[in-house]
């Protein structure tokens, strides 16, 4: 993490001390914090103004806890001068300039992932073929904005020699910035889905955003995607280009061309360019994140032979195709952190390529489709209806409905609480049985296991 002296701080963030962070300026700071509830001794503590809380009211509660100085917006004159206090303009701005600064000592090569669906999936397997070789740092959690992904800058090390960064938006404009604040030497677009559409309004203009991952991407670095989504060939088709570029996926206009997809519970096999790939992850989209994942490793100087065999090792973060196996046999999978309607086709997919006589799926609403929500509800069910799959299908919202009308399965079933459709589901589950939890972050989906469990 970020260590640095209080005179290091002021001058990152363009601060002006007073008297009693002047008199210890030399004193060195550990980390940074933006919550009291979690602040560690000597960190810096940064409060923000927000819509509804003031962070500046937790000031002296951070320093009874051990903060070494806090930044504040507030005129020092008004602010007590027996704490070390730093005055700034806007304590978010300057969290990023402190941020990027300490980006700029310790310089190590960075890798930005961005995309529609799959970015956590992608960073936690990048790590996997790095982390053998070198000090390896990502992004934990959702930290992946404005205030997340500087958070994540600080809790680099100096010996850190890559930083893993998922960037993540909500309107255009989002990933321009992350990027030019990190400066990556690789850059990853996962995918082109749906997710933002109530507020982008189109697909293209989400892969535009999407796009934006190359705005600081460092000259000669390297961008990596994949030809099988038109509307980024679309923008990678408008050079010059000060960076290179290398693509994955089915199509034969890529440059490396991913084949053989196989499944079984024990995970995902595939072959890119004759290489034989093995994740311990479900699905084909799995198996696009995985070649991505690849050939990022090979930008970093690696050779794809030598680490594919790190998959066997890999740590995907929670609720992500997350297999578990229920009292009765059954298998459980667990894929409920986010939705988007292209994530849950691929997820039905997956399913459906599986060697169980029954088959579950338990699909909740995708959120914030907007004036598209009713429409792309049925685009899944309308996919679930072409797959040939005897599923049963049951649905949990307020528009998953919306799904089982347009699926035309016999037997599907829409629930108004989550209780009742536990209820349904645990007296269906034998060892013969796949079941598949799927829905947005704010549906909670993850309650069905605690109810069946």
């Amino acid at each position: 993490m970020i260590k640095i002296s209080i005179n290091q701080v002021a001058e990152y963030c363009n601060g002006r001390m007073n008297e009693k962070a002047a008199a210890m300026g030399e004193t060195f700071i550990a980390g940074a914090s933006i919550d009291t509830r979690t602040i560690q001794k000597g960190n810096i503590f940064i409060p923000f103004k927000g819509e509804n809380v003031d962070g500046h009211r937790f000031i002296g509660d951070a320093f009874s806890k051990g903060a070494g100085v806090s930044l504040t917006e507030a005129p020092l004159e008004e602010t007590d001068a027996g704490r070390p206090l730093i005055h700034v303009e806007d304590g978010l701005r300057a969290l990023q300039m402190i941020a990027k600064r300490h980006l700029e000592a310790v310089d190590p090569t960075v890798i930005a992932i961005t995309g529609s669906n799959g970015k956590t999936t992608t960073k936690d397997m990048v790590e996997c073929l790095l982390a053998d070789d070198h000090k390896v740092k990502k992004t934990i959690g959702n930290y992946n904005n404005e205030i997340g992904l500087p958070l994540t800058l600080l809790e680099l090390d100096d010996d850190t020699e890559i930083s893993i960064l998922e960037m993540g938006m909500d309107q255009k404009g989002d990933i321009h910035f992350l990027s030019t604040l990190a400066k990556p030497d690789i850059a990853i677009i996962t995918n082109v889905g749906e997710s933002h559409i109530e507020k982008l309004g189109s697909r293209e203009k989400i892969a535009e955003a999407k796009y934006e991952i190359v705005d600081g991407l460092k000259e000669d670095g390297v961008l990596i995607y994949s030809k099988d989504y038109p509307l980024l060939n679309e923008l990678t088709g408008k050079g010059p280009h000060h960076f290179k570029m290398t693509s994955a996926g089915l199509s034969e206009e890529n440059d490396h061309i991913i084949s053989n997809i196989t499944q079984n519970a024990d995970g995902t096999s595939f072959e890119m360019d004759g290489l034989h790939v093995d994740i311990p992850q479900l699905g084909s989209h799995n198996a696009m994140n995985a070649s991505l994942s690849l050939l990022a490793a090979e930008a970093a100087g690696k050779d794809m032979a030598a680490v594919a065999g790190r998959f066997k090792n890999l740590n995907v973060s929670s609720m992500r195709m997350e297999q578990a196996v229920h009292r009765s046999g059954a298998l459980i999978i667990n894929d409920a952190y986010n939705a988007s309607p292209s994530s849950m086709k691929s997820a039905v997919d997956t399913v459906a390529g599986l060697d169980y006589s029954k088959k579950i799926l338990v699909l909740a609403d995708i959120l914030e489709l907007g004036e598209y929500s009713e429409a792309l509800h049925q685009s899944v069910g309308e996919h679930i209806g072409r797959t040939g799959s005897d599923f049963e299908l049951f649905t949990f919202g307020s528009d998953a409905k919306f799904i089982a009308e347009a699926a035309g399965i016999a037997g599907s079933r829409h629930f108004d609480d989550i209780e009742t459709l536990a209820g349904h589901l645990e007296g269906m589950l034998d060892e013969d049985t796949v079941v598949l939890l799927k829905g947005s972050r704010g549906m909670e989906m993850e309650r069905m296991k605690s109810h069946i469990w």
